[in-house]
């Protein structure tokens, strides 16, 4: 009973520190909220994509005017050339920089379980340990399903040798964060691909079908019908995504639909923003048309209840 207990909290430790799944796999680009963007139903993307998803949360905490009292600072931070106005290239500046510092702050918290001996980086011995340790003699013996687990390892290995540049088992900040994040770098963009379609190609084969495609996404219980935004999803994959008509995805057009590089979601909501809140449409906004709409850009205790409100209307 006890080795079964020992057994059961070492698999909810490999769990806890092995790269959580929305960091293994990369399945759309990389979006600045996994909100939806519906301002029809409250501002919750924009709140993430404007602070960053962890300093979103803080502004909920807030009232109101603390809200608009710390958004007031942030605005003189955002004009950096202090003319009294946030411009595109401002607001689009401040939105990377933004999203870069989650992951960064990301990386740094993970930085800590895996840098066991403090040298400022971390080997891949150590990962591999500090993850799979326990099992790694045992050749997971002990796991029920120890085939996931010997994917999972050999996955991991994949990406950190395609993350460390130098070749030397040994990452530093840079090629760690290439890691856990690899829809951040083009040399990373290959490991990406593998991934997705690994994740989603059920027979094998190595291309994506409409029915794993749709699968992965929509799975639906007996006598559900599909909904429409499946639908839609079907012809996405017919005009847009299987672009040679063969019907599959191939490792081309997957990287199309992952990592299409030519979609900015900083400047799209940077345009955003400006467009709802710039009132004498002068293509720039003060800090009294931004207060003026805090609520698009910051959240507080009473957006927050808000939009639970609006949440709970729409699901009676």
């Amino acid at each position: 009973m006890l080795l079964k207990s020992l057994v059961s909290l070492c698999v909810l430790a490999v769990a806890a520190l092995a790269v959580p799944a929305q960091e293994k796999r990369v399945h759309h680009h990389g979006d600045l909220s996994e909100r939806p963007h519906d301002d029809a139903h409250g501002f919750q993307y924009d709140h993430e994509a404007f602070l960053g998803k962890e300093e979103a949360k803080t502004f909920d905490q807030l009232t109101p005017d603390e809200s608009k009292d710390k958004l007031a600072k942030i605005v003189e931070r955002i004009d950096t050339d202090q003319d009294g106005y946030v411009s595109h290239a401002e607001l689009h500046s401040w939105i990377r920089h933004r999203q870069r510092r989650y992951i960064q702050e990301n990386v740094d918290k993970h930085w800590k379980d895996y840098d066991k001996n403090q040298d400022g980086k971390i080997a891949w011995d150590e990962y591999k340990n500090t993850t799979y340790g326990y099992y790694l003699g045992e050749e997971f013996d002990d796991v029920d399903d120890k085939e996931t687990y010997k994917s999972m390892l050999k996955r991991d290995e994949r990406r950190f040798r395609t993350a460390d540049r130098d070749g030397d088992r040994i990452a530093t900040r840079e090629e760690f964060t290439a890691f856990l994040h690899p829809e951040e770098y083009d040399y990373m963009r290959d490991v990406v691909v593998q991934e997705t379609v690994e994740d989603i190609d059920k027979n094998g084969d190595g291309k994506i079908n409409i029915d794993e495609y749709i699968g992965d996404m929509f799975i639906p219980e007996d006598g559900e019908s599909e909904p429409d935004w499946v639908h839609t999803e079907r012809k996405h994959f017919s005009e847009f995504r299987d672009a040679n008509k063969d019907g599959y995805l191939d490792a081309a057009e997957v990287a199309n639909w992952v990592l299409p590089g030519e979609v900015d979601h900083a400047d799209n909501e940077a345009k955003h923003l400006i467009h709802e809140t710039d009132t004498n449409k002068d293509q720039k906004i003060t800090k009294q048309e931004i207060l003026a709409n805090w609520n698009m850009f910051v959240g507080s205790q009473a957006t927050n209840y808000g939009e639970d409100l609006t949440r709970r209307h729409d699901e009676l």
